[in-house]
């Protein structure tokens, strides 16, 4: 159940964040004057819609998006003569620069508030000290618990095990496992003071796996809110540096070869190959059912500075191929016919679809096994 609700609040905020996109391009096209026809939620047919002033608000019965509909964007739509000078090939270059970064620019903002809450609501899993978020009174096969017995309380920060100072969550709980049955010094760091607690791992079972267990879960270092805000900020240049790897990875020669050669082939698939949205899907249901509610945030929040850098390719019909073409209207002087790039666009999609559609394929006949 968990990872249904793991799933349907996932995709739930990336539609919010969808929508947030097309709010940028909305706000700013109403701020600097554009003549704005429509705002749609979705695609496909109307549903239900209602007009406020000039602008047609709606939903569409494919909940895959939105857009915003601009007056003179579409090179195949005529303007009326009085409204020509809000229509988009009437502004200023740098202003239709603005309408158009404002969509993918928004996914950045968006994804710092999701890192910082994060960071605020969870702490970071990367921290390099382990520290107790929970403590369980009994364990899973109803011994007592040693870390409740010896008095452990949520907050303290595990600094050493016998003479291994600073381990690691893993260290941690390998070092438990070779020692069941065995009284283990622990140094704890609580209220500024240093303590020493000795206490004995048991044998306990999850997961089908024996591990040795004292009986805490570990939470993380939460930096407060001003930290989190930094932490959110920066967490954001890290995932663009991510992004831009995957990115070129992904769509470059050997990731389009890497998909289509697995397609046809018996190959099995790795946890680096390129997935879909089933795929997405598939992984986040898995780290909901195991109760990780930080990792899924922060899934989603990678997924936003993801979508945002892949709007701004410099490919029709991305926002990026709009800001390409404005970049070059600038250089040459002059405007650029866009129904001329209407090709350039078909192409550009059925290549997209196909891609997306393969790894659909690759999802469902060989979904990417996520370790546990």
């Amino acid at each position: 159940m968990s990872g249904t609700l793991a799933i349907v609040a996932f995709f739930s905020g990336l539609l919010f964040i969808i929508l947030i996109h097309e709010a940028g391009h909305y706000l700013a096209a109403r701020k600097l004057g554009f003549q704005v026809l429509e705002y749609f939620v979705g695609f496909g047919p109307r549903l239900w819609s209602f007009r406020r002033g000039e602008i047609e608000y709606g939903v569409k019965a494919l909940p895959l998006g939105g857009y915003v509909k601009i007056a003179g964007m579409n090179p195949y739509e005529s303007v009326a003569p009085e409204d020509l000078p809000r229509s988009y090939g009437a502004k200023p270059i740098w202003q239709r620069a603005v309408v158009i970064l404002s969509g993918p620019g928004s996914h950045f903002v968006v994804a710092a508030i999701l890192f910082a809450m994060w960071l605020f609501f969870f702490g970071d899993p990367r921290s390099p000290v382990p520290v107790v978020g929970v403590v369980d009174t009994t364990l899973e096969n109803g011994q007592p618990s040693p870390a409740a017995a010896a008095g452990l309380r949520p907050g303290d920060r595990i600094v050493a095990v016998d003479d291994l100072a600073d381990p690691t969550p893993d260290q941690l709980l390998v070092y438990s496992s070779g020692h069941v049955g065995e009284p283990v010094v622990f140094t704890i760091e609580r209220d500024g003071q240093e303590l020493e607690i000795t206490m004995t791992p048991e044998q306990d079972v999850v997961g089908g796996e024996t591990i040795g267990r004292i009986g805490i879960r570990l939470g993380y270092d939460k930096p407060g809110l001003v930290g989190s805000v930094v932490g959110g900020v920066k967490e954001v240049g890290r995932a663009i540096q991510t992004s831009v790897h995957q990115i070129t990875r992904i769509f470059g020669p050997e990731g389009i070869g890497r998909v289509f050669s697995l397609l046809f082939t018996d190959e099995p698939r790795s946890a680096n190959d390129p997935t879909s949205v089933v795929g997405i899907g598939q992984a986040v249901g898995q780290t909901g059912s195991a109760g990780d509610w930080g990792a899924v945030l922060y899934f989603l929040a990678f997924v936003t500075v993801f979508i945002g850098l892949i709007n701004l390719l410099p490919l029709p019909p991305f926002d990026g191929g709009h800001l390409a073409v404005l970049a070059i209207e600038k250089v040459r002087g002059r405007t650029i016919d866009m129904r001329k790039l209407i090709p350039v666009s078909a192409v550009v999609m059925a290549f997209f679809v196909v891609f997306v559609l393969a790894t659909i394929i690759l999802d469902i006949t060989k979904p990417i096994q996520i370790a546990p």
